[in-house]
């Protein structure tokens, strides 16, 4: 087969993270399509497992506790000072007041340990150093830019708080790893049924309005969830439900909650189904009526949008902007959602399918790397993965993206538009710079590009390279040029 070096490098950028300079642009550009298609068809490749990562339950149940010392702790220091409050101040026995004050040696100060972060900081730190190693470590990462797209899609974010924070990554690894190369139904029901999820969108409050416990607390619905489920997650903002349709599933899907600290209902820190928080009745979302007992209902509904050809047709146009264009081919949309629907919502056919498709390989190179995939493809080029993954969460917080934390359930936006901003660019320059600075003596600026791009690099980008001052400024001009910024 001959080689195609632009081929290659479109294998690396559009679908993977990029380069590794260990011989991949070479290998990609033998055979572009077959190289992609070898990371599917790697067993568990998009598990992410360690030591270190507890499951959702785990994470939930050790918060829990943690909360429940501190309240502890509060309260026994309020306790305290309401004691001293009703003594009121005590005198000094008269012979200590009367006795002449002695001098006292100093003693020296110990030097004082600094504070351990939150327990929620800390398993954070956790889940972004593994999820950090292996995007820099995956080849060519595009199982790795698949989790991403899918856990962007059903997002939760850290900027709920602590619970949200400490299961963020176990929502990921739990909920969205094992069902990339699934079938779409099977991450659906995962997803909907997190912790982490029906926290952040508060289902654990929405109460059945006749249900036991809504007739003794005269609580009603959140219809939060059920929102997102049909407007983000399957059928699209213009999918064909109506208002009545979002009501009658958050109904549908009263009850969806998780155990507490207590494990009343269940193992702390798991998904349960709370009877008496259920609104009881047969009901109906998009015309079709549900009358299963207890959580089945809410099942049926989510088995039945996530085959819907408008939940296809949503997918698919989301699929191919994330990996193709902001305005992606009709064309390519259309055999996206056809495979969908023919499989079931199989995602590796879909994958596949998106491979395969011609319109993906012969448009411009317009999409522009969102923070984290700027951050993974320079970390590639230095050939550097971090141990510590503060400096790259700070990069990712100054660019506007930090991990696991959009700002709404929509996700992060997925357009070039939205990063291509003068303020954005003018950060990454300077994350640019610093990088550049940092290696500046390791790596010669026209050896990377040779690596990573070969042929496929403008005359432009090799003649601002060959023109630097120096090895700095060379590879600050390689990690800003069009090579790296635009996949």
């Amino acid at each position: 087969m001959a080689t195609d070096i632009q081929a290659g490098f479109i294998a690396l950028n559009r679908f993977g993270l990029g380069s590794r300079r260990d011989g991949d642009l070479a290998e990609a550009s033998a055979d572009p399509r077959g190289f992609l298609k070898a990371e599917l068809v790697t067993p568990r490749i998009a598990l992410l497992e360690a030591p270190d990562l507890p499951p959702t339950a785990v994470a939930l149940q050790r918060l829990f506790e943690e909360n429940e010392q501190r309240r502890v702790t509060r309260l026994s220091v309020m306790r305290a000072e309401a004691a001293r409050a009703e003594v009121g101040p005590m005198s000094p026995p008269l012979a200590e007041a009367e006795a002449p004050s002695m001098p006292v040696a100093k003693q020296p100060e110990q030097p004082k340990e600094p504070p351990k972060p939150p327990l929620e900081q800390q398993v954070f730190r956790a889940e972004a150093a593994a999820r950090l190693q292996r995007a820099f470590s995956a080849r060519p990462g595009f199982v790795e830019r698949l989790v991403a797209f899918w856990t962007n899609h059903f997002c939760v974010s850290t900027m709920k708080g602590p619970f949200v924070r400490i299961s963020a990554g176990a929502f990921e690894r739990d909920a969205i790893r094992p069902h990339v190369l699934g079938r779409f139904g099977d991450m659906l029901q995962a997803v909907e049924s997190h912790p982490a999820m029906l926290f952040y969108l508060d289902n654990q409050l929405s109460i059945g309005p006749t249900s036991q416990a809504g007739e003794r607390s005269k609580r009603g619905l959140n219809e939060n969830l059920a929102r997102e489920i049909l407007e983000l997650h399957t059928l699209g903002v213009n999918g064909g439900y109506t208002q009545a349709d979002v009501t009658l599933l958050a109904r549908i899907i009263t009850g969806w909650t998780f155990a507490g600290r207590l494990g009343q209902l269940g193992e702390a820190g798991t998904f349960v189904f709370n009877v008496n928080a259920h609104e009881p009745g047969a009901h109906a979302v998009l015309q079709h009526s549900y009358d299963q007992a207890g959580v089945a209902q809410g099942q049926a509904v989510l088995a039945d949008i996530s085959r819907h050809p408008a939940t296809a047709q949503h997918i698919a146009y989301k699929f191919a902007r994330h990996f193709v264009a902001d305005d992606p081919p009709p064309a390519l949309v259309d055999r996206l959602a056809n495979t969908f629907r023919a499989t079931g919502g199989d995602l590796k056919t879909l994958s596949l399918a998106l491979i395969d498709s011609p319109e993906a390989w012969v448009a411009e190179r317009t999409k522009m790397r969102s923070p984290s995939e700027f951050l993974y493809a320079a970390g590639r080029i230095v050939g550097r993965v971090p141990d510590d993954p503060n400096p790259f969460l700070g990069a990712l917080n100054i660019l506007g993206m930090p991990l696991w934390g959009p700002s709404g359930p929509n996700g992060f936006p997925d357009t070039a538009a939205a990063w291509a901003n003068p303020e954005g660019m003018k950060v990454r320059l300077e994350i640019a710079v610093r990088i550049a600075d940092r290696w500046r003596d390791a790596l010669n600026p026209r050896d990377l590009l040779d690596e990573i791009a070969g042929a496929a690099a403008s005359p432009e980008t090799n003649r601002a390279i060959a023109r630097a001052e120096s090895k700095q400024q060379g590879l600050a001009l390689l990690l800003m040029s069009p090579e790296v910024q635009r996949r």
